[in-house]
């Protein structure tokens, strides 16, 4: 049986069952770099090309880490359980500019392919949603629909299917059809 942390998590985190959702660390890097740098992660993102070019881990702890710009990213941290340090990352980018804000921004997450189909997800997206660290009166969401398994995951969280749409895969290299999702907090 897992052990389930405490409701209160440290500075920056947020509890989420069996992990926590805390601000990445440039130590991360490396599990990182293992995990993204699998095909089967990158194919499911617009953004992660494949394979992993040298120093793009870095980079993207780097920028992490560094905040302060239009997109908050957590890790998925199991270690306080006896799970890897790294299960996974998730990420609320906003959709407006400050001078424009709507209240409004997109969740995107992966799990490394390790830790599939054991709900950690479902855990994560469920537990940023509730703790709507930006204050968002909406969120939204886009899974490629090769993918059913992330769409199953913004159905259980309670968001609502918007449409059909489609957006660039780096990894892929081609544009792919998507599933489009909201959820209003308001």
């Amino acid at each position: 049986m897992m052990l389930e942390l405490d409701a209160v998590a440290g500075e920056g985190q947020i509890s989420a069952g069996r992990f926590v959702l805390r601000p990445a660390r440039t130590s991360d890097a490396g599990l990182f770099a293992l995990y993204a740098g699998d095909r089967r992660v990158a194919i499911g993102t617009r953004s992660i090309p494949h394979p992993l070019p040298p120093g793009a881990a870095e980079a993207f702890m780097a920028r992490a880490v560094a905040g302060g710009g239009d997109e908050d990213i957590w890790v998925m941290d199991g270690s306080a359980t006896r799970l890897s340090e790294v299960l996974g990352v998730i990420s609320l980018k906003r959709m407006d500019e400050a001078r424009y804000a709507r209240g409004q921004s997109e969740i995107g997450y992966w799990v490394a392919p390790a830790f599939w189909n054991t709900g950690f997800a479902s855990e994560a997206v469920r537990a940023l949603v509730a703790a709507n660290p930006q204050q968002n009166r909406t969120i939204f969401a886009e899974v490629f629909q090769d993918n059913p398994g992330s769409a199953r995951v913004l159905s259980n969280a309670g968001f609502q299917y918007l449409g059909d749409a489609e957006t660039f895969s780096v990894a892929r290299g081609a544009r792919v059809p998507t599933w489009t999702y909201l959820k209003k907090l308001d």
